[in-house]
């Protein structure tokens, strides 16, 4: 199998991906291909670590991209998730340069940082080359999500190995006591973003975010945000539920009433 580059993509083009917290890799290989990659949660999802290689293989199936978010900054969970073969790994919680720079140590081979090497899907698939500096290196992705992490944004955008700073709009939200139940008013962490857009292109680094409509999505890359998160299964599973349920309760309601359906329906 050939490496690909999830950071030439990206700079060619805004890429579109969903999440994934389910721990079902026939979900992502079901509507993988609508997408360009998936976001596969180990953090708050119920992936467990050691199941994420699953998903990134489906991931391999559809032919897109994958990026595992990891619980916390453990080199050794971030070395073992790198060896799955995924695309790019997620770090939440990245507040100043310092904690970017271990992140760095965790993530990246030597000279630059301290990964073990030996993984054994990366080495069957692409071979004991898969190391080299010339091959695609899988993204280091650092989450911007509370007030310190944005003051932090340029310094932690401009440590050399992080190739992207991803928006994290939910902590932000409990950091400034917002209620999780409520939407957000309109134009919220619009200063928040453009520090995470304007530290990401002086440093010629990567912004994401996640941007639930077209419309967001949109705005989004017009303000220099290129990894872009749509939607998810959850969304897409409870959404669609609703409406379907909704549609079939109200036809089936009025046939009831009629007389035309059986009274044990409801």
């Amino acid at each position: 199998m050939k490496l690909r580059s999830f950071k030439d993509a990206l700079e060619n083009r805004p890429q579109l991906g969903f999440c994934s917290m389910y721990p079902a890799p026939g979900i992502i290989e079901r509507i993988g291909h609508d997408w360009d990659w998936c976001w596969i949660d180990t953090q708050h999802g119920e992936w467990a670590a050691d199941e994420a290689i699953q998903a990134v293989r489906a991931c391999n199936l559809a032919g897109i991209f994958s990026q595992v978010r990891v619980q916390g900054h453990d080199p050794g969970l971030i070395g073992k998730i790198l060896d799955t073969g995924c695309s790019a790994i997620m770090i939440p919680m990245v507040e100043s340069a310092e904690q970017a720079e271990a992140v760095v140590q965790a993530a990246r081979f030597a000279p630059l940082g301290k990964r073990s090497y030996g993984g054994r899907r990366p080495i069957d698939l692409y071979g004991r080359s898969y190391s080299h500096s010339e091959n695609p290196q899988p993204l280091v992705v650092c989450q911007i999500e509370s007030p310190e992490a944005v003051e932090c944004a340029d310094e932690i955008a401009g440590t050399e190995g992080v190739d992207a700073i991803f928006f994290g709009a939910d902590d932000m939200s409990v950091a400034e006591g917002m209620p999780m139940d409520k939407p957000r008013p309109p134009g919220c962490f619009k200063t928040e973003k453009k520090a995470v857009t304007d530290a990401a292109r002086r440093h010629g680094k990567i912004a994401g975010g996640v941007f639930g409509s077209p419309e967001a999505a949109g705005r989004a890359v017009e303000s220099g945000f290129r990894q872009i998160v749509c939607t998810g299964d959850v969304p897409l599973l409870s959404v669609n539920s609703q409406a379907a349920a909704k549609a079939c309760r109200a036809e089936l309601k009025g046939k009831h009433r009629s007389g035309k359906g059986p009274a044990s329906l409801y």
